[in-house]
């Protein structure tokens, strides 16, 4: 795997613009003067939570590429979301984890906060002062949104939260938290029963769990918080009451799947260029291991894989920036991303033979990373469930198109290259 530089694509053309061309070759040279150095520690040293390219890449506004320049961020949209998440995953996928991870909650905030709210929250994203998580997952729920036990009991003007969450990205680097908790009786449908709080890491009463690294990712927090009757202030509720269910469906959907997905495809570009540079100077009879054709069959497949995943990765948000409908495409997208990325790690493991099994070889840290792309935001069941009620005509929501105004922020300039 090389932190080298390399130009998008043909097949991504239709996709990107000159302004996505420029970001791509900033993003490919941020990860080679940044991210690369810091990749070999973060593997060395799991128990430590990742700071230092956090404020690097605060420092260069990309927690708000999405973010209107109202509100201080870059206006870029999702094509150039991706094209970052992506470029810094092929290097270091915790390091990309902690981009997408608060690039979800800055998404429910654009899509459900008030203006006021926004001009709170969104600037200090902006600036590179404050990093945000999303807190939805819980130990006994789950991802199961209508198993969310968390309250918010409203207490004059404050809202008094209690529960706990598990498995947050972020967690241990945030200044704030977007929490959905229940704010309605029991019996009452999951659709109305829920709300979304932003609340400060350092309110009383909340507290995160000692980090604990996960099987890869290693650098990148996802931990558990605990709230203890916190009590946030009524301006703090982000959307409506029982919007909840709303803005951490919308949210998963428009940035957690898509994020993953190109999360997915860094990882695999990875894996797909480790191996054929292993195979390439590994030498065998007369001339190298990519000379046999058994192998070169092998390559072959995960090539094809690496291609259709990246264009489902950029289609699907082209499709985004564009306001068009296109909900079942990022459902696909991270759907496909992922089952393929891990088809392609598995082969690699076993064309590279023992050598796969060295502790300090890089696929090792690929196999593990990959397998956290498989949880969030759906597992691929659901996002087969999804995806079944597409073919049926039954998925009557379409977030991409009910969001389209917030969605279209990137329309690309057809004067543009």
């Amino acid at each position: 795997m090389s932190a080298t530089p390399t130009p998008p694509p043909p097949a991504l053309r239709p996709y990107l613009t000159a302004r996505h061309a420029l970001l791509w070759d900033e993003a490919d040279a941020f990860t080679a003067e940044h991210v690369a150095p810091c990749a070999a520690l973060m593997e060395a040293t799991p128990g430590r939570v990742e700071r230092k390219v956090a404020d690097l890449v605060a420092a260069r506004g990309w927690f708000a590429v999405t973010v209107p320049s109202a509100f201080g961020g870059l206006g870029a949209g999702h094509v150039a979301k991706t094209i970052l998440i992506h470029r810094i995953a092929r290097v270091s996928a915790a390091a990309a984890a902690i981009l997408q991870a608060t690039l979800i909650p800055v998404g429910a905030l654009l899509h459900f906060a008030t203006y006021e709210q926004k001009g709170y929250w969104l600037p200090r994203v902006a600036d590179g002062s404050l990093l945000l998580s999303i807190a939805v997952t819980e130990p006994q729920a789950g991802g199961h949104i209508g198993g969310i036990e968390t309250t918010a009991e409203r207490a004059g003007n404050q809202w008094v939260i209690t529960g706990s969450k598990s498995h947050i990205g972020n967690s241990h680097i945030a200044g704030a938290h977007l929490v959905i908790a229940r704010t309605a009786e029991a019996g009452v449908s999951t659709s109305q029963a829920l709300t979304a709080f932003m609340v400060e890491a350092d309110r009383p009463g909340l507290s995160v769990s000692d980090h604990r690294p996960g099987l890869g990712l290693h650098g990148f927090s996802a931990g558990r918080l605990d709230l203890d009757h916190v009590r946030v202030p009524e301006d703090h509720m982000v959307g409506e009451i029982g919007q909840g269910l709303a803005v951490a469906q919308s949210s998963s959907i428009l940035y957690g799947r898509p994020n993953l997905a190109a999360v997915s495809l860094g990882i695999h570009e990875a894996v797909v260029d480790t191996t054929t540079t292993r195979l390439k100077t590994r030498p065998r009879y007369r001339g190298t291991l990519s000379d046999l054709p058994v192998l070169r069959d092998r390559i072959g497949g995960m090539e094809a894989r690496l291609r259709a995943g990246r264009i489902l990765a950029y289609q699907s948000v082209h499709l985004l920036d564009q306001g068009l409908p296109c909900d079942a495409d990022l459902i696909n997208a991270k759907y496909l991303g992922h089952q393929w990325a891990m088809q392609s790690t598995q082969d690699a493991m076993e064309l590279h033979g023992a050598h796969a099994l060295d502790r300090d070889y890089v696929l090792q840290r690929l196999w593990r990373d990959i397998q956290h792309t498989y949880p969030p935001a759906g597992t691929g069941e659901v996002q087969r469930i999804r995806l079944a009620d597409a073919a049926f005509d039954e998925d009557h929501i379409q977030w991409s198109e009910r969001l389209a105004a917030e969605a279209a922020w990137a329309r690309p300039d057809p004067t543009a290259a």
